[in-house]
């Protein structure tokens, strides 16, 4: 691992799509003391390139794995690239930000992880939601007993559109391409372990997805390990916005976050009350949990300090995930087994 005593930390970026060019322009933005060394992409987009102070940039990574000057690397390349990208900068040294999912192989993502650990690198998976202010809050009042013991936690989850039939048909489908966050997000705020799982779904949006074996509308029931029950709800298409809620039920009252609007106003009259619809888009939606989590990565750097989400965070739902898909084929719940999770592919 380096030393990390010089003032600012240098980082390079693998992959500039849209969630790629997010945490760039975050960097430079937001972030002074942070050094945006490099960006590489197969296909740049040079115009969006031309309006940032980017010193280097090239289609191939492996300038950014070579270049001393690079502390860590945020890797934002399409997910079947994570694995093979996280093994190259452990072994260069670098610390590692990765999106999710790691990856759809459980055993894949075990290894990865396993060499990682060797080099002593920090691996930080971005499951962004949990550095959401509401959601945040919902945590902490959890955490320090304002509920009493959880009871039920409930994540609503609804995409404003459905994604493509090219992405899902490389996405693992709905459980590992979008209930992965609620997976996520129910084992955050419950503080315990999901330890079954009973999904059932349906095409009630686009009957031809179950020609790919994928479902757009689903109900996943949980049971954690400290006794809680939850009840996850995705939909691929909510046509008011993004609809993202949690609740969590308690011993001794309940907390929730509700959804979050280009205003706070309402409007109300003799015949009708009014707000604002839901945000329609998750980078507008989640704009400040996407700095918050960098921030969070480069303080662990500094301070040599553990990440917030860290490998095990990245695997454990999508094992979870793998078993929601094994829950709907079979119609039954499905016991998680974390020792041997591999059962749970299909």
């Amino acid at each position: 691992m380096k030393n990390q005593t010089k003032k600012n930390l240098g980082i390079g970026i693998i992959g500039a799509g849209r969630i790629g060019q997010l945490h760039a322009e975050n960097i430079i933005h937001y972030f002074p003391q942070i050094s945006l060394k490099a960006i590489t992409d197969i296909k740049l987009d040079t115009t969006w390139l031309n309006t940032l102070p980017i010193a280097h940039t090239d289609v191939n990574a492996q300038g950014i794995f070579n270049d001393p000057e690079i502390d860590a690397v945020l890797i934002c390349s399409p997910a079947p690239s994570h694995l093979p990208l996280i093994q190259q900068a452990a072994a260069a040294g670098k610390h590692i930000f990765c999106e999710k999912p790691l990856a759809l192989n459980i055993k894949a993502i075990q290894q990865t992880l396993a060499t990682a650990k060797q080099t002593g690198v920090l691996l930080q998976v971005g499951f962004n939601r949990r550095f959401d202010p509401n959601f945040a809050r919902v945590k902490r009042v959890v955490q320090e007993g304002g509920i009493g013991e959880p009871h039920m936690i409930h994540v609503t989850s609804r995409d404003l559109e459905p994604p493509s039939h090219d992405y899902i048909s490389s996405s693992g489908g709905i459980f590992l391409d979008m209930s992965i966050h609620d997976f996520d997000m129910a084992r955050f705020l419950a503080g315990s372990e999901i330890t079954e799982v009973y999904a059932t779904g349906a095409a009630l949006i686009d009957p031809t997805v179950t020609e790919l074996g994928d479902v757009d509308t689903a109900i996943i029931q949980l049971t954690f390990a400290n006794g809680a029950l939850g009840v996850i709800d995705n939909s691929r298409q909510a046509v008011y916005g993004y609809d993202q809620r949690v609740e969590v039920f308690g011993s001794k009252g309940k907390i929730m976050a509700k959804n979050v609007s280009a205003t706070q106003t309402e409007w109300a009259t003799a015949d009708t009350v009014k707000h604002d619809l839901p945000l329609h888009f998750f980078l507008e939606r989640y704009q400040v949990s996407y700095r918050a989590e960098l921030q969070s990565f480069f303080h662990a750097i500094r301070h040599k300090q553990a990440v917030a989400v860290d490998g095990q965070d990245g695997l454990i739902p999508v094992i979870i995930g793998h078993a929601a898909k094994q829950s709907l084929k079979n119609h039954q719940p499905v016991r998680i087994d974390y020792e041997h999770p591999e059962q749970h592919e299909l």
